[in-house]
């Protein structure tokens, strides 16, 4: 019998095995699962559609939890143009879960709730035998004006606007699971402000802030920016990356030196990839800067159906996902709540 490979799954599997086994059709559903989009989008009124994603948390730091259970499903809402306005959240814990971690967790995302204006409105809570470590389940709702709905597709000529968070989760994760590893390469202050950048681990304000200068947007998470390949698949496009535009922070350089990475495929959640008509490049990454958020211009999107690296002058084939190094992390780095 075939066995999965571990991380999400790969898109064959998805074409094989999840989109023939979608249920009826309906016709509210103006977008629904699709290789590429994170959000579906379903008729809401005669002007809005209604935005809708879930997402797991699990195999984070503890004192991250409540965070990311907010995060990862309102940042898939936010880059389809909507503000997360309704949440379901399940948690589904382990025995032994002591009552300091649920209340941290709730503590923590009560105050993303408030920070962007979002309300809980269900969800289920549980502790199983069977669970190993705690999973969070969030469904995140918003609406989103039909005229301002942002979709992960392009044009030939869009830019490729990236935020400069590109392997953060990947750095972070490792300064938290790989610490032992890090001491002799990293100062113990290093690996501390490390953990603290896990904050950052959302696209939530930079799609909120990029979203009237856009065309559509996208959150880089596992397999980091080979999302581009989804992309340029979706819209019947190549494109062209030049390296040397790729900005770094210098911590999370120095940790995938340490393990021999390069940081294309590697986990990236919280990096926007923004598709930006190319008169509207320059503004939109000032208005991100104006912001606080540095972002760049790393590339665009060609009618050449080619997807390529530019480095001094010399092509090379742009890296597909195959796995991403931050499974291994996740995998030998659970932690216990």
């Amino acid at each position: 019998m075939e066995k999965l490979p571990p991380g999400k799954l790969r898109n064959e599997l998805l074409r094989e095995v999840i989109f023939p086994n979608l249920g009826v059709e309906d016709g509210k559903v103006i977008y629904g699962p699709k290789e590429g989009f994170d959000s579906a989008v379903l008729e809401y009124d005669e002007k809005h559609y209604l935005i809708v994603a879930t997402d797991p948390t699990l195999g984070v730091p503890a004192e991250t939890f409540g965070f990311f259970a907010y995060h990862f499903a309102s940042s898939d809402v936010a880059v389809f143009g909507a503000k997360p306005r309704w949440l379901v959240v399940d948690f589904v814990l382990p025995p032994g879960t002591v009552r300091e971690f649920l209340e941290r967790t709730m503590n923590d995302l009560n105050g993303e709730c408030r920070r962007f204006g979002s309300a809980i409105i269900g969800g289920h809570t549980g502790v199983y035998p069977s669970v190993r470590e705690p999973v969070a389940t969030t469904t995140a709702m918003g609406l989103v004006k039909r005229e301002e709905l942002k979709l992960p597709l392009a044009k030939p000529g869009d830019r490729i606007i990236v935020t400069d968070k590109v392997a953060l989760e990947f750095a972070v994760s490792a300064a938290y699971f790989r610490a032992d590893e890090l001491k002799g390469f990293l100062t113990p202050g290093e690996l501390s402000k490390l953990r603290s950048l896990y904050r950052l681990e959302t696209v939530l304000p930079d799609a909120l802030i990029a979203k009237p200068l856009v065309r559509g947007m996208h959150d880089a998470t596992e397999g980091g920016l080979t999302a581009l390949h989804e992309i340029a698949d979706n819209s019947g496009l190549g494109f062209v990356v030049y390296p040397e535009r790729l900005r770094l922070d210098p911590l999370v350089e120095k940790v995938l030196d340490f393990y021999g990475l390069e940081p294309w495929s590697v986990s990236s959640t919280g990096t926007l990839i923004a598709i930006t008509p190319p008169e509207k490049s320059n503004q939109s990454i000032a208005e991100l800067h104006k912001n606080g958020i540095t972002a760049f211009e790393l590339g665009k999107f060609t009618a050449d159906k080619k997807r390529v690296l530019v480095e001094n002058g010399e092509e090379k084939v742009f890296p597909t996902f195959k796995g991403d190094p931050y499974v291994e992390l996740y995998s030998k780095g659970l932690i216990s709540p």
